[in-house]
């Protein structure tokens, strides 16, 4: 037994380790050992001398090996993420950017347009205001600091010449201002270097030799532009690629400093090249490619994926086009030039242009990726998509290539390597609207929803049109329930569907035989802010009116229908919305049927408020209604509303009432008046 004596010598000597650290445990590793060994002295379990060996040198390598880690260091979003692992998504809420104010969240997509517009413009204008106005916010007060939400320093502070001064405007994205003192610097016979020079072309040909225009900063036009330039732009009657063929201009500052260098590097050359081809100036781009090569320097990478973006631009064949997508490629091969992944996406993109030599060369390139170890992006899927979607023949279908793409992709997540990126599930999601393949359609979603792929989808506007070509296909393929799970689901945290998704909401519920669930929907639409759509309330009226249904559906319906009405007597001030002939017909009918009598009196009284005809079906619907109510009056009134609109269903109305009815004299004498007049008009 081990005695009392010994136990706080090891006790404390182990306490002792563990707060001096790893550097005392090793320098006194023999004390612990020595310390083990007795204790294990004492005892025995059938240990073995040479086990009790093998245990000792294992205890002694261990002892002089112990590292004690450094405290971990978690990321400062870790909290935050740990926090939002424990909740998932509020289908019922509205999105996230439009919780700051409860009151003016967007219930429609309009609103939500306005919304979004109102909030981006605003932080700009602040922005602007913080930016250019920085003693105005010298103190902060904000607990912790958040240097990002503190204002830029956008004011120049060096104004002597020099290239520090020239690295100030260079850093504040000032071009004309970098290029002035370029020119001062020159001018005083100053160097500047080369890494300068570099980051001074950079800019340059990036912002295409204009200051860019400041968050908030009102837009002014360009005076150099023609009319027809202004007319163009604004009107966008011809292509995007006309327009920027006038942006990049000949001796521009970019190609003036570029002449004046006295060594021209590949970096000169690169962001000579890119800015030309950014900004249009395609054929000048690869003359300048050439210039380059007659000088005896390698291109890198960037130059030869901006090359290749521009080539279906400076040739017209399918051909042409791809022999110099070709030739590109092998100077780079023969260069040594390491292609990425924008590269291949480029000669992707750039097949989209190149007709029937798409669809073979499309495989070949995406055999060349995966031989190189580059795993495609979504951009690179989404070109394949496009390729085959206009090459697509009776043998091969879309939905098939888009199949292959999904059992390629499934379960991964995805973060953005291409600015096409955002571009794939769109496409995707069009492929299987059009091939109504609601499988399909399945797949594309699960995928939106491994991980963070949401933020692939873009931004709000193609997000739109993401889920609204996601609900028309529910709509379409499955079954009623099954689409109102997802309508739950996806309005209106995610989506605000328009007019059109609303309508084939409605078509679903008619296919499924729900019309039972049409005054819900109208909540929705009015909700929604739909309740001006003429077209929409048409559609909706025309399936509640359409056929009979039970008492209870038929007062459902009937409640619906004055609320119907209520929004036109509201709306009735906007452009387009005026009541027709068959809307108020709808609403009468449905009144009718739910024994409203006065309430459908009422809205026979807006035909002719309205100067509308009523259809002569209703008139005999209402003529029975008063048969059934006991109404002899009111069927008088009704023949005497039908002769004043000139019906020819006049006497026949007449007749029936006459017949039908138990009538005083002066009743009788007036109907007998009206079924007389109306027999020349038969």
């Amino acid at each position: 037994m081990v005695s009392s004596s010994q136990k706080p010598s090891v006790c404390s000597n182990m306490a002792a380790a563990g707060r001096h650290g790893g550097h005392y445990i090793q320098k006194n590793s023999r004390f612990l050992l020595n310390n083990i060994q007795q204790l294990w002295g004492h005892r025995s379990f059938g240990w073995t001398p040479a086990l009790r060996q093998q245990a000792e040198e294992a205890i002694k390598e261990s002892t002089e090996t112990i590292v004690i880690p450094r405290k971990k260091t978690w990321s400062k979003e870790a909290v935050l993420e740990a926090l939002a692992s424990t909740v998932s998504r509020d289908p019922t809420a509205y999105p996230y950017q439009f919780q700051d104010d409860p009151y003016l969240s967007p219930r429609t997509s309009a609103e939500f347009k306005l919304y979004s517009l109102s909030q981006e413009s605003g932080r700009s204008a602040a922005k602007y205001f913080v930016n250019n106005n920085p003693r105005f916010f010298t103190k902060d007060f904000a607990e912790p600091h958040i240097p990002c939400l503190m204002p830029d320093t956008v004011s120049l502070l060096l104004e002597e010449v020099s290239e520090e001064a020239l690295k100030e405007r260079i850093s504040l994205r000032k071009v004309t201002a970098a290029v002035d003192m370029y020119d001062q610097l020159l001018q005083a016979g100053t160097a500047v270097s080369m890494e300068t020079s570099h980051d001074l072309l950079d800019l340059i040909c990036l912002y295409c030799d204009r200051d860019p225009v400041q968050e908030g900063e009102p837009q002014t036009e360009d005076t150099e532009e023609s009319g027809e330039e202004v007319k163009r732009r604004r009107g966008r009657v011809r292509r995007a690629t006309d327009f920027l063929k006038s942006t990049w201009k000949e001796n521009n500052n970019a190609e003036r400093i570029f002449s004046l260098l006295p060594e021209r590097d590949t970096r000169c050359y690169s962001a000579l090249i890119r800015g030309m081809v950014k900004h249009g100036a395609y054929a000048k781009a690869f003359s300048t490619y050439t210039d380059m090569l007659n000088n005896r320097l390698t291109a890198d990478v960037h130059i030869f994926n901006a090359l290749i973006s521009a080539a279906p631009e400076v040739r017209d064949t399918y051909n042409e086009k791809w022999d110099l997508i070709t030739e590109l490629l092998t100077q780079m091969s023969q260069q040594k030039v390491q292609p990425n992944l924008l590269t291949f996406n480029s000669v992707l993109k750039a097949l989209r242009r190149c007709g029937s030599l798409a669809k073979t060369q499309t495989l070949h390139t995406l055999s060349e990726m995966k031989a190189l170890g580059i795993a495609p992006s979504l951009a690179s899927y989404n070109h394949i998509l496009a390729v085959f979607y206009k090459a697509a023949s009776s043998g091969q279908s879309n939905a098939d290539v888009l199949q292959e793409v999904m059992a390629e992709l499934a379960g991964t997540s995805f973060t953005c390597q291409d600015p096409d990126d955002v571009l794939f599930f769109c496409s995707a999601m069009r492929i299987c609207l059009d091939s109504k393949d609601l499988e399909l359609g399945y797949k594309v979603q699960s995928l939106v929803e491994v991980g963070d792929n949401w933020r692939m989808l873009g931004d709000s506007y193609q997000q739109s049109i993401y889920y609204g070509r996601f609900f028309n296909l529910l709509c379409m393929m499955e079954h009623i329930d099954m689409v109102l799970k997802w309508y739950r689901k996806l309005i209106p945290s995610l989506y605000y569907p328009n007019s059109q998704g609303v309508r084939d909401l409605l078509r679903a519920l008619d296919t499924d035989s729900r019309l039972d669930l049409l005054p819900s929907v109208w909540k929705d639409i009015r909700s929604l802010g739909h309740d001006n759509k003429p077209d929409l309330i048409e559609e909706l009226l025309t399936l509640m009116a359409r056929d009979k249904h039970s008492p209870e559906v038929q007062e459902s319906f009937a409640v619906c229908a004055l609320d119907v009405k209520s929004a036109y007597e509201v709306n009735r001030m906007r452009p387009g919305l005026e009541w027709s002939a068959s809307s108020l017909s709808h609403i009468t009918s449905l009144l009718l049927r739910a024994n409203k009598i006065q309430q459908a009196w009422e809205m026979l009284q807006l035909f002719k408020t309205n100067n509308r005809v009523p259809f002569d079906e209703l008139l005999e619907d209402f003529l029975s209604a008063c048969r059934s109510d006991g109404s002899p009056q009111r069927a008088v009134e009704l023949v005497q509303l039908s002769a004043s609109f000139c019906l020819r269903a006049t006497p026949r109305l007449a007749t029936r009432a006459l017949a039908e009815f138990d009538l005083t004299e002066e009743q009788r004498t007036i109907l007998s008046e009206l079924e007389s007049a109306g027999e020349p008009a038969e």
